[in-house]
């Protein structure tokens, strides 16, 4: 799996992590980016196709 490198401001990090741990929905910080990612995309490609721009593939 490719690794990628970005910067992010405290508070979006912070806010992440929130959410990650015994007590949260994710297991890792890695996780919970993938899964913001999967369901921004899936999220961008329901509006394209409400627009017609898109025929199916991914």
């Amino acid at each position: 799996m490719p690794k990628v490198s970005l910067d992010m401001p405290d508070q979006l990090k912070a806010d992440l992590e929130a959410h990650v741990g015994d007590h949260g929905k994710f297991v890792s910080l890695a996780d919970a980016i993938r899964t913001a990612c999967r369901k921004m995309l899936d999220h961008l490609d329901d509006v394209d196709a409400r627009h017609g721009r898109i025929g199916g593939e991914r």
